[in-house]
C-alpha cells in the first residue's frame, strides 16, 4: 500500500516511496532510479542551494534505499536567533550587529518549542577565522585564494548574502560572475564580493583545496560545483547501503 499511513508524516511517506521505487528486478541491465530536490542548507552547508540529485541502483541488487534525513533546519536557526538568542551569544556578536529579517521574526512567532534538528549554518559560521580581505589587507595574504575583489554593488534583486543567514546560491555566470551576485551583505549595509576562499568555504571545500586561474574563473569552478559535504552525505548513505547488502 503506497498511500500515507495513519500517523506518518510526509518525510516518512516519501522515504517509503523511494524504497519501493528502488526495489524490484527486470530482465537485462537496468537501474532503479530515485530523484529528489535537496537543499544543501538542510544538511549543514552554509548556503541555500537546491539541486536535483539522482541515485540509481542496479535492479539485480534488489536494494531498497531512500535519501538521508535532513539534519539542519531554518526553524532551528530562527529559534536560536530570535527565541533564545543563543546564536548571538555563542558567537560573541555585539548587540548593534544582531539583525534579524522580518521573515525570521514572523517565523519565530509560530514556533512553540525548540526544533530537534540542528540550526542552519550561516555565512558568519563559514567565514569564521578568515580575515576580511577588504579591511584587513595585511592579514589576508597569508590565506590562499583570499584576495579582495573590488567592484561589488547592490541593486534590486541582488543585495548580497546576509552575514547571519546561509548564503544565497553561489552562481557561476556565463561570462564570469554575474553583477550583484556572490556578495557578502554586512550588518552595516555595505557589500563586497566573496573571495575565492570564502566561496569555497560556502561550498564546504577544505581550506587546503587550491583553485587556479583568475578570480572569475575560480568563481566559475566553485559556482558549478556540488557542495562537498552534501556529496559526502549522500555518497556515504549509498555506500553504507551497498555494504549492508554485501554483509
Amino acid at each position: 500500500d503506497l498511500c500515507a499511513k495513519e500517523g506518518e508524516d510526509w518525510a516518512e511517506h516519501l522515504a517509503r516511496l523511494e524504497k519501493h521505487h528502488t526495489k524490484g528486478r527486470r530482465d537485462g541491465l537496468s537501474y532503479q532510479v530515485v530523484a529528489r530536490v535537496l537543499n544543501a542548507a538542510d544538511y549543514g552547508v552554509p548556503q541555500r542551494r537546491e539541486r536535483v540529485i539522482f541515485v540509481g541502483f542496479r535492479d539485480d541488487l534488489r536494494i531498497e534505499w531512500s535519501f538521508p534525513d535532513e539534519t539542519h533546519s531554518i526553524d532551528a536557526l530562527v529559534w536560536q536567533q530570535v527565541n533564545s538568542e543563543t546564536y548571538w551569544e555563542e558567537r560573541g556578536v555585539p548587540i548593534h550587529e544582531r539583525g534579524v529579517s522580518d521573515r525570521f521574526k514572523k517565523r519565530a512567532q509560530k514556533l512553540k518549542e525548540k526544533p530537534e534538528q540542528l540550526p542552519w549554518k550561516t555565512v558568519r559560521d563559514a567565514l569564521n577565522g578568515l580575515p576580511d580581505p577588504e579591511r584587513e589587507k595585511k592579514k589576508h595574504t597569508s590565506v590562499s585564494n583570499h584576495s579582495y575583489q573590488p567592484g561589488a554593488r547592490s541593486y534590486k534583486g541582488h543585495t548580497g548574502s546576509p552575514l547571519d543567514e546561509p548564503a544565497k546560491t553561489l552562481k557561476a555566470g556565463v561570462h564570469g560572475v554575474p553583477g550583484g551576485e556572490n556578495m557578502l551583505l554586512r550588518p552595516d549595509g555595505s557589500v563586497r564580493y566573496f573571495s575565492v576562499r570564502e566561496s569555497a568555504r560556502l561550498q564546504t571545500f577544505p581550506d587546503d583545496y587550491y583553485f587556479t586561474g583568475c578570480w572569475s574563473e575560480a568563481m566559475r569552478q566553485i559556482g558549478n560545483a556540488v557542495p562537498v559535504d552534501l556529496s559526502r552525505i549522500v555518497g556515504q548513505c549509498v555506500a553504507q547501503r551497498l555494504e549492508d547488502e554485501v554483509a
